[in-house]
């Protein structure tokens, strides 16, 4: 099966950048494409997309098209507040930690347990943490400090922060929301766990 495509439409490079990076880590499957404007995104075949992450200012403007993929759109917005009645919102103004539950939320709800989407390589599959460094992975995720994972688990802090430094060398993950964007994917933590 293709990768399924994402379109990201908005003409903030940083902003594309970082949600680029971003839906990468949530979905590895994925393949994103990033365009400036809605007319950069009219020279492809825009059908090809299975969703549209797009700037607010970008749907007002071809209101219509968006209107016609609903299902498929995701705008973008700068606050909470403003949404656009109709269309599933995300707002990217708000710290990492929430923008990467709100995509993993996001992710959860349309595809459930990777429905319509191909499976992961089998390499994503393969459990490579020992039992106990998923439970510190849970409770890391979960937002427990080294001390109060110590205390959870009855082990000491330096065990606790050799486990840690493990899980991020095996998984070659350096920070804690892509940490929870792993454990979310592969099941170890429920989202509203979070």
């Amino acid at each position: 099966m293709e990768r399924p495509k994402f379109a990201i439409i908005d003409p903030n490079t940083l902003s594309v950048l970082g949600l680029k990076q971003l839906l990468q880590n949530v979905m590895p499957i994925i393949d994103v494409h990033a365009f400036s404007s809605f007319e950069e995104l009219n020279t492809c075949k825009s059908e090809q997309y299975v969703h549209y992450f797009v700037a607010m200012n970008v749907v007002l403007d071809n209101r219509q098209f968006f209107l016609d993929h609903v299902r498929k759109t995701i705008v973008l917005t700068a606050s909470q507040d403003k949404q656009i009645s109709g269309f599933k919102c995300l707002c990217i103004n708000v710290p990492e930690k929430d923008l990467v539950r709100s995509l993993l939320m996001l992710q959860q709800g349309a595809h459930p347990h990777g429905h319509n989407l191909p499976p992961l390589p089998e390499t994503l599959n393969k459990q490579i943490l020992s039992s106990r460094e998923l439970e510190v992975l849970s409770l890391i995720v979960q937002g427990y400090i080294n001390k109060e994972i110590a205390d959870k688990l009855n082990i000491g802090l330096a065990t606790v922060i050799t486990h840690r430094r493990n899980i991020m060398d095996k998984l070659g993950i350096k920070s804690v929301s892509a940490l929870t964007i792993y454990a979310v994917m592969h099941g170890y933590v429920d989202i509203n766990d979070i």
